[in-house]
């Protein structure tokens, strides 16, 4: 029996990020460590810091980590693509190119017999009103078609520019550490939608940037992934057992 991965939160091409190729080779350097021993990978958002695709044009760069990917659905490896806050203007490219499955709502899945609800997590149950609005203008079909009218370097200088202010406004560009299960959005989404969905027995989620690993009953365990900028931290299901492991080059992980 094969493995199933979920990571999140790599923020590729990110301004903030010093080193950005050195950065982008780390996580294809994982994906590739993975290749024979996943079924599945499930990317839950925010793979890059802004991706936004025009008609005849995608964003320059990332082929080393578009490659990899394209290698490991090539294989007959299931790539899950679930768009996030930084990079949900795509329009075909990534699944007809790479091959990926692409996800732009929270999913529930089945996956050797547990239930899994899986999502980015943004705009779940996140009570800072500036967030919600901005999540709405970017879901915007017709904010989206203005952004294309911009030529392709003003529109990806926009966004990219963008995310790095967004990143530099944290302390040391991380996010807020844990705050209490009272506190963290996430938690107080996943307790109320536990209450109606008495199925599930995994909630994955990315976005916060915290390594978490939850249990909140006998049978639900809640995981929020960390990142791949700072934790380079990934969960893997082996069909009985879940764990959350960090990536240290050089060591063997399951």
């Amino acid at each position: 029996m094969k493995n199933i991965y979920f990571l999140s939160d790599a923020h590729l091409g990110s301004l903030a990020i010093e080193h950005r190729r050195t950065h982008e080779r780390r996580l294809v350097r994982f994906l590739d460590s993975i290749k024979h021993k996943a079924a599945a990978v499930y990317l839950l958002g925010d793979m890059f810091d802004f991706w936004n695709e025009y008609k005849y044009v995608v964003p320059k760069g990332f082929t080393r980590f578009l490659g990899k990917i394209s290698e490991l659905t090539d294989m007959g490896v299931e790539v899950h693509f679930f768009t996030g806050n930084h990079d949900l203007w795509t329009y075909g490219y990534l699944e007809e190119e790479c091959g990926v499955i692409l996800h732009r709502k929270p999913i529930t899945t089945e996956l050797y017999d547990k239930v899994f609800y899986l999502a980015h997590g943004d705009g779940l149950g996140d009570p800072d009103p500036k967030f919600r609005f901005l999540r709405n203008v970017f879901h915007n079909s017709f904010c989206q078609r203005l952004l294309n009218f911009f030529h392709p370097w003003w529109g990806m200088q926009l966004g990219l520019n963008w995310a790095k202010r967004s990143r530099l406004k944290r302390t040391d560009g991380k996010e807020v550490p844990f705050l209490g299960e009272d506190k963290e959005f996430l938690v107080q989404y996943t307790k109320k939608y536990m209450q109606t969905h008495k199925d599930i027995d995994f909630f994955i989620y990315g976005h916060r940037h915290i390594e978490l690993d939850l249990t909140l009953s006998r049978k639900v365990r809640l995981l929020i992934l960390g990142d791949w900028i700072w934790q380079f931290t990934y969960a893997v299901f082996d069909g009985e057992h879940m764990f959350l492991e960090e990536y240290v080059e050089g060591e063997s992980k399951p």
